[in-house]
């Protein structure tokens, strides 16, 4: 098939390769522009951008799809369809309508749940046993497109970004299934309910909350490592991992955020977890054991 693709972080590079080695003519690859980042704000390109360069694909990255020369553009490539896997641009009507059959989504969710932004951290926050990759005919909606096909796997103990890594894996096996043979996998309407949305995640959810469950905060811990982080005297540690501790009823009374021992164990509402490896600023991570040899946390000790 002749495949615009369009995505931008690495969640979309398995997609790419698997199109490419399933023989599939990749006409070109749309992705958002390069950004400044790191300590020189240099311009980086997109995992994406990169790839497909090594691939020697032609890559296109405008800064809106809305322009009727960008999207006189698109429809000139004359592709059978687009694939696009986290993207990040809204594709207006006349995009999604170029190529002959239409645009199809990898989305890291089992819709219609966590439609949106942030599927995969949405669903370890929210306690999910399962999540899983629904491959979708787009329209208009915010991924209220009809699915064609999916796969699920299990959340329980994963991080964000692992199981964004196996949701990213899962996604090209199965969309290069679909690929092969359209028809078997028709379009089918998503379900009315259990329509939940996954908005895109702000910088103060990362601040561990220990005025929530003891689950909820290692939830956190795994949802957004290695961001999750607490703050003590004014400096910022990053917790990596976390185990939530057995019910103690000797915790009545204690504040949540406050040390419970030696070991960083710390007091949640309910509950109380203990951390596991961490990360100072400037340094490498280490185990808890680690940084406590050189920096106690004394049991009483009022984390922010």
């Amino acid at each position: 098939m002749r495949i615009i693709f369009m995505g931008t972080p690495d969640f979309a590079v398995p997609s790419l390769n698997v199109l490419v080695a399933a023989g599939h003519e990749v006409c070109a690859v749309y992705t958002q522009p390069p950004r400044r980042a790191g300590r020189g704000k240099a311009l980086q390109p997109t995992a994406i951008h990169a790839r497909a360069e090594e691939l020697g694909l032609e890559v296109r990255h405008p800064v809106s799809l809305k322009g009727a020369d960008e999207q006189a553009a698109f429809a000139a490539l004359s592709a059978d369809v687009a694939v696009v896997a986290a993207y990040g641009l809204i594709l207006p009507q006349a995009v999604l309508d170029a190529p002959r059959e239409g645009c199809i989504n990898v989305h890291g969710s089992l819709l219609p749940r966590w439609r949106g932004a942030a599927p995969v951290q949405r669903a370890i926050l929210a306690g999910d046993k399962e999540t899983g990759v629904t491959i979708m005919q787009m329209e208009a909606g915010l991924d209220t497109g009809p699915m064609r096909a999916l796969v699920r796997t299990p959340v329980e103990g994963k991080t964000g970004g692992g199981l964004m890594t196996e949701l990213a894996d899962l996604g090209a096996e199965l969309l290069v299934q679909v690929l092969a043979d359209l028809p078997a996998y028709p379009a089918q309407t998503q379900p009315q309910e259990g329509v939940t949305y996954a908005a895109k995640i702000d910088k103060s959810e990362t601040r561990l909350d220990f005025l929530t469950s003891a689950a909820q905060v290692e939830r956190q811990v795994r949802a957004f490592a290695p961001l999750a982080f607490f703050e003590l005297e004014g400096e910022r540690f990053r917790v990596l991992e976390a185990d939530v501790l057995p019910p103690d009823a000797a915790l009545g009374g204690v504040s949540p955020g406050t040390v419970l021992d030696d070991a960083l164990a710390i007091a949640c509402n309910p509950g109380s977890l203990r951390v596991t490896r961490i990360q100072r600023a400037g340094k490498s991570a280490m185990s808890a054991g680690e940084l406590l040899r050189g920096f106690p946390v004394p049991a009483g000790t009022r984390l922010g």
